[in-house]
């Protein structure tokens, strides 16, 4: 039978010497969406997206990917099945120029290793890509730029961009505007509005600006548990949620 989800969790959990950090969670994320976590402090997301993405192993419940269960496979597999973890996974090298990084990335995706002693002939062969990515995330100016001079919200932006050229089906993004000035917030907005339009995009994102901005459907979590899911504008009155937020307003 074939699955109607693309990321599917059912009865997920994460007990650590007898805290249940995640508790019975079943998600369901559909080809094509955006699709976000949100809760307050210590509600289990960024367990569950550690045990989404295997860098945690669950104490039961089960992962699939396009339907095939995943649960004990490893991160590396992950990713080659099309599945990124973007900020984690994508490689940004302080002391490699901006294009030099993306061709790293772009390396990998051709199944090559990271080999940083090619020939500039061997690896120019990349830079049209490397070029077309840059351009994506507005960096393509600075692409002599050693990575470590750039700004944290254009470190962010490679970094999108070195994920984009593994060319993921699915991205999965930890928190991709956490410490971020509002302009810079509102570029990567844009950016991962962008890369979304020909993939499925798993976010945990603690600013609800950007969450209302961007997702086709939320899931709230509290004490490790599920307790609202829908669009943004359902889950922020939902008294449950507004609870768990300590009865601050999600407007």
């Amino acid at each position: 039978m074939t699955d109607s989800f693309l990321l599917r969790t059912e009865g997920l959990t994460k007990e650590f010497k007898g805290f249940i950090a995640v508790n019975d969670v079943s998600l369901h994320v559909r080809q094509g969406t955006i699709h976000t976590l949100i809760g307050p402090n210590g509600a289990g997301k960024t367990t569950c997206f550690n045990l989404v993405s295997k860098f945690l192993t669950p104490t039961s419940g089960s992962i699939f990917y396009k339907g095939k269960d995943i649960t004990g496979m490893r991160p590396a597999e992950i990713a080659r099945s099309g599945m990124v973890r973007s900020f984690q996974i994508s490689a940004v090298f302080p002391h490699l120029t901006v294009l030099e990084n993306v061709r790293v990335a772009l390396q990998r995706k051709h199944g090559e290793s990271f080999d940083f002693w090619r020939t500039e002939k061997m690896l120019a062969r990349f830079n049209e890509r490397a070029f077309e990515l840059l351009e994506a995330v507005g960096l393509a100016k600075e692409h002599v730029a050693l990575a470590a001079e750039l700004s944290y919200g254009q470190k962010r932006a490679l970094e999108l961009a070195t994920t984009l050229a593994l060319d993921p089906e699915m991205m999965l993004l930890d928190e991709p505007t956490a410490g971020m000035a509002s302009a810079d917030v509102e570029r990567m907005i844009a950016l991962i509005r962008s890369a979304a339009e020909k993939r499925t995009v798993l976010m945990v994102e603690h600013n609800l600006g950007v969450v209302a901005a961007l997702s086709d459907l939320v899931t709230v979590l509290a004490a490790g548990a599920i307790i609202a899911e829908g669009d943004y504008a359902s889950v922020a009155k939902d008294p449950r949620v507004v609870a768990a937020y300590l009865g601050s307003s999600l407007d």
